[in-house]
């Protein structure tokens, strides 16, 4: 499963956001604690006990906007 991640840099943090899940959103001040938050709350939403099950994938850069690809095995 690939799931898309949209990384958002704002003047006070960073949001993160998995479209594809509704509701599944993180913030914090740093790109690192955003996407160590949005992890968590994907291995929540998606019932996933270890983190090493998720691989995540720098696709591009836009503006504002850092897309990672969420690449996650079948099995799960």
């Amino acid at each position: 499963m690939v799931l898309d991640l949209v990384v958002e840099k704002s003047v006070d943090g960073f949001s993160a956001d998995v479209p594809s899940l509704s509701g599944c959103e993180a913030w914090a001040h740093t790109e690192d604690e955003v996407l160590d938050k949005i992890t968590e709350m994907v291995m929540y939403f998606l019932n996933i006990k270890q983190r090493k099950q998720i691989k995540l994938d720098l696709a591009r850069k836009e503006d504002n906007n850092i897309i990672y690809k969420i690449i996650i095995p079948n099995k799960y």
